[in-house]
């Protein structure tokens, strides 16, 4: 164990990113849950990917503000899309999220299949890069966090109907997926939304946030000290302490 890896000039700037997505990703992994839609989070986030490795297809900048605006269009198309099965066919909603999370990976595979660094790049996709994140990343997924929370509490979603939750949940998984990747983006959304499921109100957002937090944080210096991959790490500390805060409630409402 490496107890001086626990540097916060590597590690804070990585816990803000997390924060970052979880102030998003809590509210939204409750709707997500509640509208029994669990796999959108995978397919919206890979659909952004997919974009972000098409842009790279095509020789625009790493990072650059083409590269955003791919993934961003790439996402809210897919929204737009997801907005339409749902309009045409809603009882198959589940299975058509599905079938698009697996064409947007394949596709993405196949944009992929002639660049020498392929397999990199799908791994940063998937697992993310959150132990490099810079200031302008922050400050971007900062601000776009303040207007998505702001839409949702101010009730700006639900007046555009099935395209406001959906074209909202696009922009949110746009911004996060490249900084922490897809696995944390589902694990943010699904894990303290889960754990909390029978709680309500202030109550549940307290408790998924704290689950968040600490899942986060343990993570963090847990692959520091153990020089392990953040991500996969992460995703484990947020399982752990979902379980545990569900077995503590639990246990709780027995007595």
């Amino acid at each position: 164990m490496n107890f001086s890896a626990l540097d916060w000039a590597i590690l804070g700037p990585a816990l803000i990113a997390g924060l970052l997505v979880l102030l998003t990703h809590v509210p939204l992994g409750t709707q997500v849950l509640d509208r029994g839609i669990v796999f959108i989070d995978l397919a919206i986030a890979q659909i952004a990917g997919l974009g972000v490795i098409a842009a790279d297809a095509l020789g625009l900048p790493e990072g650059g503000l083409y590269v955003q605006l791919a993934a961003i269009v790439a996402a809210l198309l897919g929204a737009l899309l997801l907005t339409w099965t749902e309009r045409k066919v809603p009882e198959h909603q589940e299975a058509l999220i599905g079938v698009m999370f697996i064409l947007a990976a394949c596709g993405g595979i196949l944009l992929l299949a002639n660049n020498p660094h392929g397999g990199e790049h799908l791994q940063d996709l998937l697992v993310g890069q959150i132990l490099w994140v810079n200031s302008t990343q922050l400050f971007w997924l900062g601000g776009l966090s303040a207007f998505i929370l702001l839409a949702l509490w101010q009730g700006w979603v639900q007046k555009l109907g099935r395209f406001g939750f959906y074209g909202i949940f696009a922009l949110a998984v746009t911004a996060s997926v490249q900084l922490v990747g897809v696995y944390l983006v589902f694990s943010s959304l699904i894990i303290p939304a889960l754990a909390t499921r029978k709680l309500s109100g202030f109550s549940r957002y307290r408790k998924a946030y704290l689950i968040g937090v600490t899942g986060y944080a343990a993570g963090l210096s847990l692959s520091a000290v153990l020089d392990l991959p953040s991500g996969a790490v992460i995703v484990w500390t947020l399982a752990a302490c979902g379980l545990a805060a569900a077995t503590l409630g639990k246990k709780q409402s027995q007595t």
